[in-house]
């Protein structure tokens, strides 16, 4: 019966018969049970499959289940799992999936078989919050008479110190079972194993209303293939547009990959300090290009680097507001690079480059050039006016929002930066406007010379 098929367990011994399990109501505390409190969870199981399996337990309900089964066992594994034995019905029904009805059948079953008393029991007063029951896990006197069980003590806090040697494996069978979980079995779908009398599958007449069924020809059949006439599409996973997070993300990893001095950086750490620019649709190119050419301040003092990129970024927006000035800003980095990389291959490969081979001509042309470039710059209709003020400014006295307002002049005419290097000289001009915007600008002053 129950769960415990499989060996026998012993309902009497030495002639003397276990009688059935029956607990008056009046015997369901703590203060009145004849058995003995379970010194722990494990030998608590025990002791509900051995009724299980005994059948000595019998409910006295005429209506409800017949008797303990593998749902009694599943609400003892949950009981057992308590520290407390204060099991809730609502909590015992939402974990098992069963109706709190069901619950409290089985509850009153344990109580009657002398596996749970009260030690409290719950209020349900209307209008006030309702407590739950609080119970004991009770050994009945039944299972330590029947398994040979020796105990020391008075009442309900007896403890055992021994067992008969011919219930010794039965007692290891049952520490199996306790130690086992048992789990919902699934139930059969009526279906299964039936067959539907439905034309799909033949039925039971030989004929059919519908009429009779043609078949192809073989000719149709030959080659074993057909053309199905609403092919299957296969879907195509799409990608989904990144959100704000997202997109920093995104530009924190490829600016980890693509900066060298980004390396060892945590790619989460530069998401935020790049936040203000991917929240503005900056690429990664076009980060690039600003710390190479309009990035204030190396982060001198900053042992992060994550530290140098937030002193480096800081402005970026206010510098390069639309996404064209933005592509300008890449365009002329690239070209910067590409000059850069022509000017280190001519100086290696070659002595002064195309032209005359006599050095007295090769002044003759450069000093030609310089002067056609003067006449060049003094022709141009937008000029700078400088006052003795401003030359005697020193960088020092500018603040970071004229430098940044300095560099997009420069950025947009890059004679500003010939100016400079005239009134200033060249190393304060470096200091201004970076090292890489005056290379750029001598770099296409010799191409135009």
């Amino acid at each position: 019966m129950g769960d415990s098929s499989g060996f026998s367990l012993p309902v009497q011994r030495n002639n003397s018969p276990v009688t059935a399990l029956r607990v008056a109501p009046n015997a369901q505390w703590v203060s009145t049970s004849t058995g003995r409190i379970a010194t722990c969870a494990h030998s608590w199981m025990q002791s509900v499959h051995w009724v299980v399996g005994s059948g000595l337990y019998v409910p006295s309900r005429t209506h409800g289940p017949r008797g303990m089964n593998q749902t009694t066992l599943r609400i003892c594994q949950e009981i057992s799992a308590l520290a407390e034995c204060r099991p809730g019905i609502a909590y015992l029904a939402r974990k098992l999936g069963l109706s709190e009805r069901a619950v409290q059948y089985h509850l009153g079953m344990l109580r009657e078989a002398g596996l749970l008393v009260y030690r409290s029991k719950g209020t349900r007063i209307t209008g006030t919050i309702r407590q739950a029951s609080v119970y004991e896990r009770i050994i009945p006197t039944e299972f330590d008479t029947a398994l040979g069980i020796r105990t020391v003590g008075e009442g309900v806090h007896r403890r055992p110190v021994g067992i008969a040697e011919e219930s010794r494996s039965v007692i290891g069978k049952l520490a199996k079972k306790a130690a086992r979980k048992v789990r919902r079995s699934r139930s059969r779908k009526p279906s299964q194993g039936k067959g539907r009398c439905t034309l799909m599958e033949g039925g039971t007449s030989a004929s059919s209303t519908a009429g009779t069924t043609t078949y192809p020809p073989e000719s149709k059949l030959a080659s074993g293939t057909s053309n199905c006439p609403t092919p299957k599409i296969p879907k195509q996973r799409t990608r989904h547009a990144l959100n704000r997070i997202g997109r920093r993300h995104q530009l924190a990893r490829e600016l980890v990959a693509q900066v060298p001095w980004l390396g060892n950086a945590n790619p989460a750490r530069i998401a935020w300090v790049a936040r203000e620019v991917a929240d503005a649709g900056w690429s990664a190119d076009e980060v690039r290009a600003y710390l190479s050419q309009f990035a204030i301040g190396d982060g001198q003092g900053m042992r992060r680097p994550s530290g140098v990129l937030a002193r480096r970024l800081r402005g970026a927006t206010r510098l390069l507001r639309t996404p064209q000035a933005r592509q300008e800003c890449v365009q002329a980095w690239r070209d910067s690079r590409q000059a850069t990389r022509g000017e280190h291959d001519r100086a290696q490969y070659e002595t002064f480059g195309p032209g005359p081979s006599s050095p007295s001509i090769q002044r003759l042309a450069q000093q030609a050039f310089r002067r056609i470039a003067d006449a060049q710059r003094t022709e141009e209709t937008v000029m700078y006016e400088i006052t003795a003020d401003t030359t005697a400014m020193t960088l020092e006295d500018l603040t970071r929002d004229e430098v940044i307002d300095l560099r997009a002049a420069a950025a947009k005419d890059p004679d500003v930066i010939g100016l400079a290097i005239d009134l200033m000289g060249e190393d304060k001009a470096r200091r201004l406007y970076t090292n890489a915007a005056v290379d750029r600008y001598k770099a296409s002053q010799e191409i135009s010379a």
